[in-house]
Parts: structure tokens; sequence; C-alpha cells
């Protein structure tokens, strides 16, 4: 007999013919969802409470993916979230279906192949180097080994005019303390060779020759790595006078969405300066910013902008002392944003009015550039109708 591990407030799952390989599940049970190569067998299920992923593998495997995106969600990790195991299913389905793990379908996301132009990333390049970076660093910070990053082994989902990352496969990965220099460069090692791997089959895929593909796009992720790691972990040496530094410093991390938990600061040089180093959190500092402010859930870059407009509203407005920009806050909030969401939310179109709030503010921008003077909020909304646009 089976046995089944849920987490509350997720449907209990017991309907599903856990005692059959989900291969041989009947068409009703699972929605056809597009999703990327796998070497582990997936399905879509739905239920009232949302659309969940289940993956069939061997126990170990499934215990060791659950155990670490559990571990990973308490570090405010970028990760999918894990609702359920199941082991102990019937025998005649070998080791490599014994078990399957449940988690939460991410909405809005997608795989490396639909970024794909031609043989390679095109204008997303860029995209996707800060992208697989930032996730690397997170998980490293966090003290994890992945041990298998691809392509592959993460889904993406646009975040304003970035693209965020999700890890989605933790089989191999470890999570230590910390993590030393050398393993988190075998990580990379590791990270170099799939990526060019995936590049490889892509060009392949579409009959290109090898030298035609983007085997380098690894190596550059890896660059960009170690340029972040060094922003977020280098220890600076300042004088007692400059304390501005600290700010400073705290503020850069910031802009690049991490939170700061604590600055260390030690004698250096006989006790004439201080050695400063700084301890980061999870990246979401404006995603929990534009939370406390609105109780509105948006990715980190989304966040970002969101609240840029807010500041552009506090400016129109002429809200300078900080009693003044809390009613600004709160009258932008509610005269400007949730209007505005609820525009986007009534177009059957739009399926993330968060993303496509960003993309007006983006017009808003563009057409102002152009105008050489602002255009407003709603002329910018109603031009950015009158174009061609993605769906969000």
């Amino acid at each position: 007999m089976f046995s089944l591990k849920v987490r509350p407030g997720h449907p209990a799952f017991l309907d599903l013919p856990w005692l059959d390989s989900i291969v041989d599940w009947p068409g009703e049970r699972f929605v056809e969802l597009p999703r990327g190569p796998s070497r582990h067998e997936v399905r879509f299920v739905v239920y009232e409470q949302g659309l969940y992923v289940v993956k069939e593998l061997p126990r170990n495997a499934a215990r060791q993916d659950y155990e670490v995106l559990r571990a990973l969600e308490t570090k405010d990790v970028t990760a999918a979230v894990p609702v359920g195991i199941v082991e102990g299913r019937h025998p005649d389905h070998g080791a490599e279906r014994s078990a399957a793990i449940i988690t939460r379908y991410l909405e809005h996301s997608f795989t490396y192949q639909d970024l794909v132009q031609d043989h390679d990333f095109g204008a997303r390049r860029e995209q996707m180097l800060d992208a697989f970076a930032g996730l690397l660093v997170e998980l490293h910070l966090a003290g994890c080994f992945w041990g298998d990053c691809s392509l592959a082994n993460v889904l993406y989902r646009y975040d304003a005019e970035a693209i965020e990352p999700i890890m989605i496969d933790a089989e191999t990965a470890v999570l230590r303390e910390s993590l030393s220099e050398g393993q988190r460069e075998e990580d990379l090692d590791i990270m170099t060779l799939n990526v060019a791997g995936g590049m490889a089959d892509i060009a392949a895929a579409r009959g290109l020759p090898i030298d035609d593909a983007d085997l380098t796009l690894g190596e550059d992720i890896a660059e960009r790595y170690r340029n972040l790691w060094r922003e977020l972990t280098e220890t600076r040496t300042i004088a007692p006078e400059e304390g501005f530094k600290i700010t400073e410093k705290i503020n850069r991390l910031n802009e690049l969405g991490f939170d700061v938990d604590e600055v260390d600061l030690l004698p250096a040089d006989g006790g004439g300066r201080l050695r400063m180093k700084v301890k980061v959190g999870g990246r979401n500092f404006h995603s929990a910013k534009l939370q406390r402010l609105t109780g509105v859930e948006a990715l980190e870059r989304q966040a970002r902008q969101v609240l840029s407009d807010l500041h552009y509203y506090q400016c129109l407005t002429g809200a300078t002392t900080a009693t003044g920009k809390e009613v600004a806050a709160v009258r932008w909030r509610v005269g400007i944003f949730e209007p505005m969401l609820e525009r986007l939310r009534a177009m059957a179109e739009i399926a993330d009015p968060i993303q496509a709030y960003c993309a007006v503010l983006r017009h808003r921008y563009l057409k102002s550039c152009e105008c050489g003077c602002d255009v407003g909020t709603e002329a910018a909304f109603q031009d950015w109708l009158a174009v061609d646009r993605p769906d969000y």
C-alpha cells in the first residue's frame, strides 16, 4: 500500500490512482500543458485549489527533491513549491516509478524552448545571462549545491523587462550550512557543461551545424555569477568617518533586489579602520515592500517597476515629507493602482495583470521620451491598447 504525505491547504490527492503509473492514468485525470524535456514522467492535474504537477521518480530521488524544495522555501529562494510526496507504489512499475512528488503549477511560466529564436535566445540573451547567474547566486548563498543546473531544470516567467528563473528539479541538490569556493566552482562547471549541451541540442533540432550553437552561454553565465557574487560577499575596509559607505552598499544591494540582514563592522589595520561585511538575505526586497504597501504579490522586478510608479505619483503630487508620502501612497493605491489592475483583469487576453501593468508603465516612459514631455498614465494606457502587444 502506498504512503502519501500532503501539506495542509492542498487537496488530499486520494482520488488519484497512485497504484498505477501516471503514464497509464485515464485522460480525464489530467490536462495537457506545454512542458520541456524531462527524464521523468510528468502530469498536470486540476483541483478546486489550483493546478498541480505530479512527477514520477525513484524513492530516494523523490525524497531528496521534496526535502530540498521545502528547505529552499524557507530561505526565500526562487524554486518550485512542494506540496506532497507519494511512496511505496506498485512494485511492477520498477524503481524508476516507485514514488512521485507533487508541486504547485507555476502560473505564467514557460520553458527555455519558448525563448529560443533561431539557434539562440536573440534579444533575450542578456536577460538569460543575468537570470541564470542570479538564480545560482541565490542558491549558493542559501548553501545549496545544485549538482545538475541546466536549461531544462528551470522554468521562466517574465518579470517586468527581465526574466525570472525558477528551480524545478532538486533531486541532485544538497543543502549545507555554506558552500566552499571549490564547491561553488564545481557547480559552475556542471552548469557550463549542461548549458553548452542544451545549446547544442537546440542547434541540432534546427538542423544547424554545431559551430552555430551558442556554446559559450554557460561561460557567460559563470562570468556574471562571479561578478554578482563579489558584489554581494566582498569585505571592504572603510574609515570610521565613512559610515555613508555602509548606506551606499545597502542601497546598491537593494537595487539588485537583495535584502540586507546585517552588517558586520570589525576593527582593521590596528583599529584605525573598519572591515565591513554585509550579510544578504533573499532576493525579494521590492516585492516584500510592495506587499507591505498594497497587499499585492508580484515578482521582484515587477514590484520594483510598480514602486517606481508610486514614486512618480508622489513627485506629481508634491509629497516630500514622510507623512505626505504615506498619504500619497494610499491615494495612489486606491485611485491609480487598483483601478488600473481591475481594468487589466477585465481584459480576456491578459493572463498576468501585474506584468501588463508594467508594460503600460514602460510604454508611458517610451512615449514620454518620444514626445519630450510627460504623457500621463491614462494617455499611455489608451495608446498601449491601440498598438500590437504580446499577451501577458
